[in-house]
């Protein structure tokens, strides 16, 4: 299971994608979200999976290691497309006792749990294709002109790209661990829910040591290196908007104004 959590892991490459400016990347993937929150159709879900699949494409990324992306969270996407399936209103297509299906529930159930996987990947292509010392730079660059009503942009980007790459060792750490204490006959998955919270003992006590150990060994480095903040640093490599963004933007556009046409299509049509 832990192997199969890919948030935070870069996958290295010389794509279309990786190429791309990070802040374009950045804006791109919030377009795509406002652009699934739009979509009201099966058409406008059709645009958006062709949409994904040709970045992956594009990103010469394994179509595995993006699905894998979704695994950690399928309990998730079940429960959403449960919850749709029996509590929606309609034409009902099959029913046993007090449970029933409806047709408008079914299409809401897939619509969300759809909703959700796009999100994911969307996300993991992010990641992905953006190492995160770019992915920092491109974050603060974004968050500058908050600068001027006080919003430390620096310092929030170095927060979040630190969580984001901490992800995969933290989980790598816990499997080690699971395999060091199964190998001193711990069980982890026997028993009721009492059980297995004691059961976790084992391993969150030397997880949460090991994580406060990483923390206090990477401030020492910083300080080390007379890091003080982000005020008065500079770049080793600027960050510069080139032509494949441009192209990239328009991508986006195109799809957000397709996204909308067919929703405001199907808004008449209901009309």
């Amino acid at each position: 299971m832990l192997a199969d959590i890919t948030l935070g892991q870069y996958y290295p490459g010389t794509s279309f994608v990786h190429k791309l400016d990070p802040r374009t990347k950045i804006l791109a993937t919030m377009s795509f979200i406002i652009a699934v929150f739009l979509a009201v159709s099966a058409t406008s879900y059709a645009v958006l999976v062709a949409f994904v699949l040709s970045v992956i494409f594009l990103a010469r990324l394994p179509v595995l290691l993006v699905v894998k992306s979704i695994k950690p969270l399928w309990i998730i996407i079940v429960l959403t497309m449960g919850i749709h399936l029996l509590t929606g209103q309609g034409e009902v297509i099959w029913s046993w006792k007090f449970i029933s299906v409806t047709k408008e529930g079914l299409s809401m159930g897939v619509m969300m749990s759809l909703r959700l996987v796009l999100l994911l990947m969307i996300s993991s292509i992010l990641t992905f294709t953006t190492s995160p010392i770019v992915l920092t730079d491109g974050i603060e660059y974004l968050l500058k002109p908050f600068k001027r009503v006080g919003v430390p942009a620096h310092e929030l980007a170095m927060m979040m790209t630190i969580a984001l790459r901490f992800i995969p060792t933290l989980l790598e750490e816990t499997d080690r661990i699971m395999k060091a204490q199964m190998a001193r006959g711990a069980e982890f998955k026997g028993g009721n829910i009492i059980a297995r919270a004691k059961g976790m003992l084992p391993i969150l006590i030397p997880l949460f040591i090991s994580a406060f150990r990483r923390a206090d060994e990477l401030a020492v480095a910083m300080e080390s290196r007379c890091y003080h903040g982000g005020e008065g640093r500079t770049s080793m490599h600027e960050l510069v908007y080139r032509h494949r963004d441009l192209l990239a933007a328009l991508a986006m556009v195109v799809l957000i104004v397709i996204i909308g046409v067919l929703k405001w299509s199907n808004g008449l049509c209901v009309i």
